[in-house]
């Protein structure tokens, strides 16, 4: 057999005749030498290479697609052939699950993007309106998945339990409606406060019985209940601190600005886009990339007035100073305002009097950012810049308003803590006296049942505190709603459809359509979510509550973003954002946990609510778990771990290791920065260089240019000389041969006309003696007549020369210089 030949041309030939050939002539390892094998291996392996470094090759991608079908045509059909023996069958089979596996590992990798919630609707949305707006939906997203894990976690290990295995509805006090409200338990209003049924039930902490195990599996539910929520605060803290410093290894690398607009023009395209919907999004996605990019290079060159820049920055300041303290005393005197109300009864005051705490906080989240957004055109930043400020005045708008909301609640919960003192010596005297009645009669008789309806109960302030943040999150989201719904939506369709009958442009004017405000549906998301790390541990249910949240939030504001709102005017990128706002939602983190630390540590638990009742604090369920269910060295160890002579320590070498990390990882990055400076300088210096080179190489290349110029010149005025010569050469040709041969006939007579007349002479010699010829001696007695004499005429190497004429001897032809000789 034939060896085989490998190269291009056989493998691309598209004749159908060559391929039957070629199917014909396939390659049988067991006919090739040893030689042909190898060369087969070497064409496999360089194909293989091929396919993988095709992507970087500057071909068009027509000649891509041909070279990358035909490359894994030839690597399927001979990667097989290179087994020997029984081993070819073996390793053709490896290498069919070889590339199954790595199929699937493609496809795994795709329905993990395809399972992504909400992927395309954020793409979609970051190809419309940039970076920055898709950053609020993807920390969104992102919300979404904690709270799912927090929902998990309380749902899983407290309220299904309580619920399965716990005491029934009814059967203790604690769990059963008074009898005072049964009448009003199931009303709306009631319900909507979150009492009534809602009250007695597993949302809030006081339905939980504090029985150590609960059920056949005999679940430790006041631990469970206790280990849940400190679980939920040390989870959140490991995804925020984790997901920062992702972010950080992230942003740490950082963006190369150099030849920005060069890439973004030649690279950003996908050219594997099929679908024309998704080509438009990425169309749009790479102009809102050039307006970001144009915008940041404005801002890199902006030059401003640095006094009035700054006067005006102090102002705007000061404005917001105001705002803030303006807001906190009012939240204060309505908290106080509302204790009042409680006290005189809530029956007898309206609707807002009973809600005018949670729709203050509620308004003032909605109109103060709009103050702090107009306040922020006196400042002249960035836009990234601004962005930040703004997150920060409102982040100090919540804390504030929230810190209020809590120095209120602490006021409230020490008068349900001296309420609880007098209702538990009311029932220590109820008990007594319903206990003296029972034995004064008789004492056969049974003993008296209370339903427990009827049993008197102290204030839980465990729940009272639950209920309040449940109320605080439903009122927030109901604003949040009807503000979507009112300000962006029915603005829109006011605009569209009003705009035709006018004064004036309604779109281009005022009120046109509302742009996506980011800050204020951030930090309404790290606010909320604040409130349901403060809150969750008084009231289970609130994980639940803030995923449908989130989950309906997701859906109406993309709707809303992509219908009732405008991009902003001035786009930029949000690289940063996110971590700036994992910043945020640490800040809050830590300060939503002091509140709830404080009432576990100080407060004692309510005598008859809650999984912790009976106790003097709530944390005494871990020595109590440890003395009953560990051996005693055990909870020696325990305590002694937990002695504040050992965790003071422990907390100051914590705190020393991370400033020891935290000023390691400054050094790092301000090194990477010099050499990031030092590489620039490198390539600067690489651009002068190259540049110099590239004009020196001009420039000769304009004076061979100029020689070559001068060259064509020459020659061409040499050409002409040449021609004009040629030319006079022809005009003397033509006048100069008439000449020769005139002269020629003229010698010819005359040569004609002399041996005529030399014949004429030897006859008169020879008949009349006239004239008479000297010997060749020469007589002196003889007269001498000198005759005429025959001269011998040289013709000088030319026969036709004739005297009196100048000698002409043949033209000289003159030949043109070749051209390519030069």
């Amino acid at each position: 057999m034939a060896i085989f030949n490998l190269s291009s041309e056989q493998e691309t030939s598209e004749e159908e005749d060559d391929k039957e050939t070629n199917d014909d002539d396939e390659v049988r390892p067991e006919c090739l030498s040893p030689e042909e094998l190898e060369k087969l291996k070497e064409a496999v392996e360089e194909k293989k290479k091929l396919i993988q470094s095709l992507k970087g090759k500057p071909w068009p991608m027509k000649k891509k697609l041909v070279t990358l079908r035909e490359s894994q045509e030839f690597v399927e059909k001979y990667e097989g052939a290179l087994g020997k023996g029984k081993g070819r069958k073996l390793y053709a089979y490896k290498v069919m699950m070889t590339k199954k596996w790595v199929k699937f590992q493609r496809d795994f990798e795709n329905f993990k993007t395809a399972c992504i919630p909400w992927e395309m609707k954020i793409k979609e949305i970051e190809s419309h309106f940039g970076s920055s707006v898709a950053s609020y939906f993807i920390f969104l997203r992102w919300m979404y998945g904690i709270n799912m894990i927090l929902f998990g976690l309380t749902f899983g290990l407290v309220m299904v339990p309580e619920a399965l295995m716990g005491r029934p509805y009814g059967s203790i006090p604690r769990k059963t409606v008074p009898r005072a409200e049964e009448a009003s338990a199931m009303d709306f209003a009631v319900l909507w406060d979150f009492k009534g049924y809602a009250q007695y039930s597993v949302l809030f902490y006081g339905f939980y019985n504090n029985q150590r195990a609960v059920g056949w599996l005999k679940f430790r539910m006041p631990l469970s209940y206790f280990l849940v929520g400190v679980g939920t605060v040390a989870y959140s803290y490991m995804v925020v601190i984790r997901t920062m410093a992702r972010n950080a290894n992230e942003s740490g690398i950082g963006d190369d600005n150099s030849f920005n607009f060069s890439w973004k023009m030649f690279t950003s395209w996908d050219y594997l886009i099929g679908n024309p919907e998704t080509a438009d999004n990425k169309f749009a996605s790479i102009t809102t990339s050039f307006k970001e990019a144009i915008l940041e290079e404005q801002e890199s060159r902006k030059d401003d007035n640095i006094h009035l820049t700054r006067f005006l920055r102090v102002l705007a300041n000061f404005l917001v100073l105001c705002c803030l303290a303006g807001s906190g005393y009012l939240i204060y005197f309505v908290v106080r305002r509302s204790q009042k109300f409680t006290l005189e009864g809530l029956e007898n005051h309206t609707w807002w009097e009973r809600n005018e705490v949670n729709m203050v906080m509620s308004l003032l989240g909605m109109f103060c950012p709009m103050l702090f957004d107009v306040i922020s055109t006196l400042e002249n930043y960035h836009p990234r810049v601004a962005l930040q400020w703004q997150l920060g005045r409102i982040f100090a708008l919540f804390l504030g308003n929230l810190y209020t909301f809590i120095i209120a609640l602490m006021d409230e919960i020490n008068l349900k803590r001296k309420e609880e003192t007098i209702v538990k010596f009311n029932i220590t005297t109820w008990e007594t006296s319903l206990y003296n009645s029972s034995m004064s009669g008789n004492v056969t008789a049974p003993p008296v049942t209370i339903h427990p309806a009827d049993v008197p109960r102290g204030p839980c302030w465990e729940t009272m505190v639950g209920q309040e943040f449940v109320r605080l999150i439903i009122s927030d989201t109901m604003t949040t709603y009807i503000t979507l719904l009112i300000g962006d939506f029915l603005r829109a369709v006011l605009v569209r459809f009003l705009n035709y009958c006018w004064c004036w442009d309604l779109e281009a004017g005022f009120p046109s359509y509302s742009e996506f405000d980011v800050s204020g549906n951030v930090l309404g998301l790290i606010f909320n979510q604040g409130m349901i790390w403060m809150g969750s541990f008084y009231a289970p249910c609130l994980p639940a509550l803030n995923v449908l949240r989130l989950h309906v939030s997701m859906y109406l504001q993309c709707w809303a973003v992509m219908c009732c709102n405008v991009p902003q005017e001035r786009v930029f990128k949000a690289s940063g954002s996110n971590n700036f706002y994992m910043a945020m939602l640490l800040v809050i983190l830590f300060l939503s946990t002091l509140p709830a630390i404080y009432t576990i540590v100080t407060i004692p638990p309510s005598f008859d609510c809650g999984p912790f009742s009976g106790k003097n604090r709530m944390f005494d369920v871990i020595q109590e778990t440890l003395e009953s269910d560990f051996p005693a060295w055990f909870s020696k160890v325990f305590s002694y771990a937990s002695n504040p002579g050992l965790v003071l320590p422990f907390i100051l070498l914590m705190v020393l290791a991370i400033y020891y990390l935290q000023s390691t990882s400054k050094s790092y990055k301000e090194a990477n920065v010099e050499l990031k400076k030092k590489l620039q300088m490198q390539n600067e210096e690489n651009k002068k260089k190259n540049k110099q080179a590239a004009l020196k190489a001009q420039m000769d290349l304009e004076e061979a240019r100029k020689a070559a110029t001068q060259a064509a010149e020459h020659r061409r005025n040499n050409n002409a000389s040449f021609q004009s010569q040629e030319g006079e050469i022809h005009n003397s040709y033509s006048i100069i041969i008439p000449i020769l041969i005139l002269q020629q006939q003229q010698q010819q007579l005359l040569l004609l006309l002399l041996k005529v007349e030399e014949n004429h002479g030897r006859n008169d010699r020879n008949h009349n003696g006239r004239y008479g010829c000297s010997s060749a001696g020469g007589s002196a007695s003889q007269p001498s007549v000198r005759g005429p004499i025959s001269r011998c005429y040289s013709n000088r190497g030319n026969s036709q020369y004739l005297p009196g004429l100048s000698q002409q001897t043949n033209p000289r032809i003159y030949r043109t210089p070749s051209l390519q000789s030069h």
